[in-house]
């Protein structure tokens, strides 16, 4: 049985919402370093360093080791990157979060366990439940 078009938007629908949903809570959820704040300049830097190195490096151990740092440096990379698009990521889950916690029955409570400002759920139109 073929699937209609209106199934096909559906789907492609949820899709999207999951995307946008995942991505803010992903940045949104970074833990919060202490000490002195690390630029993305300052990590392409050591990155290009550390390929430097990599490719001097004569010895086996200690040249995996450091293509080990450089991967630990690119994921840092691009969490950075994430993160600084932080508004435009909010503005996502902003446009989704209503729709996705109806269809998926997720609560004002759940978000906020999962560390979603409360002030992203009211702007998305999630309102918390009191009970009397």
């Amino acid at each position: 049985m073929a699937m209609t078009q209106e199934h096909k938007e559906a789907l492609a629908q949820g899709r999207r919402e999951a995307k946008a949903i995942k991505a803010y809570l992903e940045a949104a959820t970074l833990p919060k370093r202490r000490g002195r704040p690390i630029t993305a300049e300052g990590l392409r830097t050591r990155i290009q360093s550390l390929d430097r190195r990599i490719d001097a490096e004569a010895d086996l151990l200690q040249r995996v080791g450091l293509i080990q740092k450089r991967i630990d440096l690119a994921a840092a990379l691009e969490q950075s990157e994430a993160a600084a698009d932080m508004s435009s990521l909010e503005d996502g889950f902003v446009a989704y979060a209503k729709s996705y916690s109806k269809r998926k029955g997720i609560s004002y409570t759940a978000w906020r366990e999962a560390g979603v400002p409360a002030a992203a759920l009211k702007r998305g139109g999630i309102k918390q439940i009191r009970s009397s």
